[in-house]
């Protein structure tokens, strides 16, 4: 998955991710996974751990989309069992055709992230210890971006809608067209970290005082007349700032990574590993915050022992967040702004 566009590829869907995918997929199907042998160099020995093969791991995909890492795990894991998250159901119906041939190894939920634990339970696994890897590939997906319809893509004119999941919540179109102006602001500086925020705020609301938005290209119209044209020749296309900000507002995006990590922490076992890959920095903060207390002891320093319970519950695997190779990136421009961050389960508290 990726956040927003590259101005670099006018017009075009989600990054072709690269992976081991065949044309015939990549075809059928819009991608392949992004980072795919990084993702399977950190998780692959934890699933190894549990048997030959994979034999009784549980490896969750927590933002499953067209199904890509899930299916080079599936293929190279012969004993894996698969629980596939994902909110949008066409993208979920879309993935479960792609590994139907996995069938009797493999669970679909149409679930946030954020309700990962609930999902484990419904499909009779505990929520706590029962899991032995987990992926977050964070970002709209190509499907999404390549649905005219959605409007999550500023290059095409189709209405503001941006939700992940079409069935329920507000609209991109409600948040322009119903938000005070403070609220607009606040969105557009803390989402986008968008310099104009405020001056694009007054001229969204003086716009929808004639004529309520509906449209994407009635936003890019409003974002060419009020960012400076000086700003406009050199910071990217004047709305990416803007439809990232939208779009993580309509889908709580942060909130909901927020209250998806502890959860997918607490399913680790013991020797488990996550990996995270984020494609803003806003999703890479929360990652950091979330994972590095937990790496951390917390008896009092100038003990000569760890106290019982107090010891890290996490191992970080990554030196910071990793970034996709010069050979990713040629082949596939999107890939550019991944983060990669990894952790393993030592303990539990």
């Amino acid at each position: 998955m990726v956040d927003g566009e590259d101005d670099s590829v006018p017009g075009a869907g989600e990054a072709a991710e690269t992976g081991t995918d065949s044309p015939q997929d990549s075809q059928e199907f819009g991608h392949v996974p992004v980072m795919l042998d990084r993702a399977v160099e950190i998780l692959g020995p934890a699933i190894e751990a549990v048997g030959p093969g994979g034999e009784g791991a549980v490896y969750v995909d927590a933002t499953l989309g067209l199904g890509g890492h899930s299916e080079h795990f599936l293929e190279t894991y012969p004993g894996l069992r698969l629980v596939g998250l994902d909110r949008d159901p066409d993208a979920l119906a879309i993935a479960q055709r792609r590994l139907a041939r996995f069938a009797g190894r493999t669970d679909f939920v149409h679930t946030r992230y954020d309700g990962i634990a609930d999902a484990l339970e419904s499909i009779g696994l505990d929520r706590v210890g029962s899991v032995h890897a987990v992926l977050f590939d964070l970002g709209v997906s190509s499907m999404q971006l390549d649905e005219a319809d959605r409007g999550f893509a500023y290059s095409k004119d189709a209405p503001l809608d941006m939700r992940m999941d079409p069935t329920t919540g507000i609209t991109a179109a409600d948040v322009l067209n119903t938000y005070s102006h403070g609220d607009l602001a606040r969105i557009l500086s803390t989402y986008g970290e968008e310099r104009f925020a405020g001056k694009i705020a007054s001229e969204i609301v003086r716009t929808r005082a004639k004529q309520p938005f509906r449209t994407s290209g009635e936003l890019v119209e409003l974002l060419y007349r009020t960012i400076p044209a000086a700003t406009r020749r050199t910071g990217g296309h004047p709305a990416k700032r803007t439809f990232q900000a939208l779009r993580v507002e309509v889908n709580a995006e942060l909130d909901s990574l927020r209250a998806a990590i502890p959860d997918a922490l607490d399913a680790l076992a013991v020797g488990g590993r996550v990996v995270f890959m984020s494609y803003q920095s806003l999703e890479d903060k929360v990652v950091k915050q979330e994972l590095t207390p937990r790496a951390k002891s917390r008896s009092p320093e100038g003990l000569p022992v760890e106290l019982p319970g107090m010891g890290p519950e996490l191992r970080i695997l990554t030196r910071g967040a990793e970034r996709a190779d010069d050979h990713e990136i040629e082949v596939n421009p999107r890939s550019a702004p991944v983060r990669l961050r990894a952790a393993e389960r030592i303990a539990r508290r």
